[in-house]
């Protein structure tokens, strides 16, 4: 079961997190959040969204993430530690937009797909989104963080 909101013009599918895992990020599990984007055919939504989230690397951090771009048949790391990934398995598990086509989609701790998204989203909407789940929470609340 999933949901469509809105946030300005970015179509947004937020999941409730009912759903298997995501076997091809498995190395990442319970230690980093993972925002894939798949970069669109002139890449120009790919860079906005890359840029944007590169302007916050403090927040990006805090949060535990790492961000990957996929464009054709390339996994790059963008932020973070990357590992042996497969483009064609990470399309397949996220169900990917069409080749060519813009999208995102963030993978929690717990390895499942928390939000898709068919435009750049911004690092305000993306963290407050993270921030909100109950695991960013209880991050919050230890001394170290």
């Amino acid at each position: 079961m999933s949901k469509t909101l809105l946030y300005g013009a970015t179509k947004v599918e937020e999941t409730d997190g009912a759903q298997a895992p995501v076997a091809s990020l498995e190395e990442f599990r319970w230690k980093s959040r993972v925002l894939v984007i798949f970069a669109d055919k002139d890449n120009s939504r790919a860079a906005r969204q890359e840029n944007q989230l590169l302007a916050d690397r403090a927040g990006l951090g805090e949060r535990d993430m790492i961000v990957l771009k996929i464009s054709g048949s390339t996994v790059k790391p963008i932020f973070g530690a990357g590992g042996n990934l497969n483009e064609r398995a990470l399309r397949k598990e996220l169900g990917a937009p069409e080749a060519g086509e813009f999208g995102a989609a963030l993978v929690g701790k717990d390895g499942t797909v928390k939000l898709k998204v068919s435009e750049p989203v911004s690092n305000g909407e993306l963290f407050a989104i993270i921030d909100s789940m109950p695991m960013r929470a209880a991050e919050s609340l230890k001394p170290d963080k």
